[in-house]
């Protein structure tokens, strides 16, 4: 399923004159009944809603008082999520006339024409307080409470996130909770401002409207609404014509092939990034360590430590935590198992709560080989949105590049790169005339939309990031590697890796150090060889000082190379 909860609000929505029509209630047992949760979400107080509503075990959790209080029907349990506004503003307020007066456990609540009123005495007491509008009612809440807050708390409580919530609602306190779910509805008779900020409005008022909406729910999960919703597109760059690339969060599969050292990782780098920063949530097989530095990713496992599935599984049943498996602690022939073990979890994961989002599988060639195709029972048939990476498309199980939606080719040679993987997939390349490679760009080919290939500039990522962590470290770097020759070439000793460049470093005599120091030699290898330009720039800072010993800039250089790599002990 696509949408797994329903927010709906009460009054207005849900409900006419205070009450929850029979119909409705129907409607929301037949989504229930789906496999799908239903919160309530009203600015009413909550002893007031329960006054009005006796269905309210009809929903799963109530978000009450405008997003300040969360209770649960079944075990008849409320918490606030935010501290009450001070008894001075009530105070106030009657001294000067306003009534009625409503207090909740966290709220206070008024009617027009009291709302200049409530401005003025929040002004007065210099008090940190919002004022929201409800059709008539005016709320004051503790800044920062709205129904949005509200509902993260209860989606959380149901192991969801809000991209697999729809909303719906009438007023101007919906506005947060529209805006904050995957697909924010407006019943008709809504206020002007949240028809036009919705992704649709249903064709009848109040509850017939609710109902309207779950039915459509039921029977296609508003699969016309896919790809149709701006703010949820994801930026993958942009076209020679500086037209914006985008794809829809949902329903798709992206290839990114191309030689190693052409960028592959970068590309995809960006595409994560953008994904955590709209809140999805993002599980990345990660073989070589590539991935482990981005910003807002937990990382599992390291050259010395393999991660588990269980312990893979039990961190992405946090909705805000996205994750990057490294694989560097297993042996390279043990990889393909342990992936062979974990998708099955991840596809359960995703059956139950929508999450993780996307997959990002890098060394899909390794991770999915064609060799699968020969046991069905251990290849998944559908890994849906993710992400694969790959030298070798020809290389990866056909079957899981038939369903590949969009295919990005980087390097030098981007039309033998798409047609190896057109052949694999059985696909029909049409190649533009005039269409090459461009020093910056990659090609771009949208299979599912029968489109031809175009060149793209891909959108660059924020984050800085270490790439091949552990070739650099422990591995061969063959033709790159670092040469301790000195002056006059006395030695020819040979660095393949970071770990031998830091062992010779240490016992290599005192002119062969200094005179590779002075010649900044380190910081020139760091930036074209290892490609890191930060730690470049910090050697660079070592090689200019003039206060510093031979042996101390040899612990210095040790513990800058140590802080941004994993070395062999």
């Amino acid at each position: 399923m696509r949408y797994l909860a329903l927010a709906v609000d009460y009054d207005g929505t849900a409900a006419s004159h205070d009450k929850l029509a029979e119909s409705v209630r129907r409607a929301i047992e037949r989504l229930r009944t789906s496999g799908r949760r239903v919160v309530l979400v009203t600015g009413r107080r909550l002893d007031d809603l329960l006054r009005v509503c006796p269905a309210i075990a009809s929903f799963d959790l109530v978000v009450a008082e405008n997003g300040a209080v969360v209770y649960d029907p079944s075990r008849r349990e409320d918490i606030a999520l935010g501290v009450p506004v001070p008894n001075q503003v009530v105070d106030r307020l009657r001294e000067r006339g306003v009534d009625p007066i409503e207090i909740g456990k966290v709220l206070v609540a008024t009617h027009d024409p009291h709302g200049a009123v409530v401005f003025d005495v929040i002004r007065e007491l210099g008090l940190e307080l919002q004022v929201i509008a409800n059709r008539s009612a005016i709320m004051v809440l503790p800044a920062g409470i709205n129904k949005a807050t509200g509902l993260k708390f209860a989606l959380h409580k149901l192991g969801l996130s809000q991209h697999e919530a729809v909303a719906i609602g009438d007023a101007e306190n919906d506005h947060s909770l529209l805006m904050y779910c995957e697909c924010g509805v407006a019943v008709a008779n809504a206020v002007s401002s949240l028809k036009d900020s919705a992704a649709f409005v249903t064709r009848a008022s109040n509850g017939d409207g609710v109902a309207e909406l779950i039915d459509e729910l039921i029977a296609n999960d508003l699969e016309r609404m896919e790809g149709k919703i701006e703010r949820h597109l994801v930026l993958l760059g942009e076209r020679s014509d500086g037209t914006e690339v985008r794809i829809p969060p949902y329903g798709r599969n992206v290839l990114i092939a191309g030689p190693s050292g052409s960028g592959k990782s970068t590309l995809t780098a960006g595409l994560i990034e953008r994904l955590i920063e709209k809140a999805y949530q993002v599980c990345i097989i990660d073989p070589e360590g590539d991935y482990s530095t981005l910003r807002a990713l937990m990382s599992l496992g390291n050259p010395r430590r393999a991660p588990s599935v269980n312990e893979v599984l039990s961190i992405l049943e946090d909705p805000a935590a996205s994750l990057s498996v490294n694989l560097l602690g297993l042996r390279l022939e043990d990889r393909p198992l342990f992936f062979s073990q974990l998708i099955p979890g991840l596809l359960a994961l995703r059956a139950r709560t929508g999450r993780p989002h996307w997959i990002v599988l890098d060394e899909a060639h390794h991770m999915l080989p064609q060799t699968w195709g020969h046991a069905a029972s251990t290849l998944p048939q559908k890994l849906g949105e993710t992400i694969l990476v790959t030298v070798h498309a020809d290389h990866v199980a056909p079957a899981v590049l038939a369903p590949i939606d969009v295919v990005f080719a980087i390097g030098h040679s981007p039309e033998k790169t798409l047609g190896t993987y057109a052949h694999a997939a059985g696909q029909r390349l049409t190649w533009p005339e005039g269409l090459g490679s461009e020093e910056g760009k990659v090609v771009g080919w949208f299979v599912r939309d029968k489109e031809m290939p175009f060149l793209m500039r891909p959108q660059p990522g924020r984050a800085e990031r270490i790439r091949h962590l552990r070739k650099y470290a422990e591995g061969n770097m063959h033709y790159r590697s670092f040469f301790f020759r000195g002056p006059d070439n006395r030695h020819n000793l040979r660095a393949q890796n970071l770990g031998v460049f830091c062992q010779i470093a240490e016992g290599i005599d005192e002119p062969t150090w200094m005179f590779h120091l002075q010649s900044q030699d380190y910081s020139r290898w760091f930036r074209h060889a290892i490609k890191d330009d930060y730690l470049a720039d910090e050697m660079e800072r070592i090689e200019r000082r003039t206060d510093l010993s031979p042996d101390q800039a040899r612990h210095l250089v040790r513990e800058l190379v140590a802080a941004r790599y994993t070395l062999p002990e």
